[in-house]
């Protein structure tokens, strides 16, 4: 796979400092990748933010930019650090951060899918390792951070929404520990990533639509939001994590019933959080 895997889906014209990405909703995954791994074709799919990308491409028509990763999270993870590399998949490293996330086999290139589910035979090379991040890795960010930088340039503020669903387990989860269900997940690292005006603009607009909102249990926002949140700076990131039982199948990976009808629900909350970023006392503000 020679090829650089995202894409930029531009508005005819901005209207907002808004920006909307999907890091996890790609399904290109290439044939070597398939035919090493233990997985067939269906289960190495279960990482996947799947169909986050049609839920949101409506952005673009109501004035914002929309960044999509055609690369498969199983191949490599777009919302972790590029050094997050895990010593039980990759031969020869030396050194590598250790944190929960590598621990757990969900490194900058991934070891299990989900439900722990080992994607390899064994251990893959440190050269492979970095030639993914080279091509799919790098570019990628390279692309968010040009994004970014056009919203402060002509808006004075970027505010970019991390677009990502969330699992049946998770949402069981959370009930189970005697929360309220919620339907969709704002996370801004507790306040770090995202100043607390542009979270509640967002969660009204979910609200208003009629969703369970919950903020950073059990998603409080990964590499993203860590990296690029500076609210101080006037450059907020949001991550939003959507039940997925609105949209899909999760056993068959395939649309259910709801999903045009849930994908025109959203598409009246895209428009609300792209005014956001329009208002003028938020573009006039220094």
């Amino acid at each position: 796979m020679n090829t650089t895997l995202h894409r930029i889906l531009w508005p005819e014209k901005r209207a907002s400092s808004v920006i909307f990405a999907s890091p996890h909703s790609g399904r290109a995954y290439p044939r070597e990748f398939l035919a090493g791994s233990l997985l067939d074709d269906h289960l190495i799919r279960s990482s996947e933010d799947a169909f986050v990308d049609q839920l949101f491409a409506s952005a673009p028509d109501h004035g914002a930019p929309l960044l999509l990763a055609d690369v498969p999270r199983a191949y490599v993870d777009l919302n972790r650090a590029h050094d997050e590399l895990d010593p039980a998949l990759i031969a020869g490293l030396r050194s590598a951060p250790q944190n929960p996330r590598i621990a757990s086999g969900l490194g900058v290139i991934p070891r299990v899918v989900a439900n722990g589910r080992a994607i390899y035979r064994g251990k893959i090379t440190a050269e492979e390792a970095e030639t993914r991040i080279a091509r799919h890795w790098q570019p990628y960010h390279q692309s968010l951070q040009r994004l970014l930088a056009e919203s402060h340039a002509s808006c004075g503020e970027a505010i970019l929404i991390d677009c990502h669903s969330m699992p049946q387990e998770a949402v069981d989860g959370i009930a189970r520990s005697g929360l309220r269900r919620p339907e969709v997940v704002l996370g801004d690292r507790f306040g770090a990533s995202a100043g607390s005006d542009v979270v509640e603009a967002v969660e009204s607009a979910f609200r208003r639509a009629g969703l369970t909102v919950a903020r950073n249990t059990p998603f409080a926002g990964a590499y993203t939001t860590q990296a690029y949140g500076r609210p101080s700076r006037r450059q907020h990131v949001l991550q939003i994590e959507i039940d997925r039982s609105l949209y899909m199948n999760e056993l068959t990976i395939r649309p259910n019933a709801h999903f045009e009808t849930f994908r025109a629900l959203l598409d009246g909350i895209i428009r609300d959080i792209i005014r956001i970023g329009a208002k003028p006392e938020r573009l006039a503000a220094e």
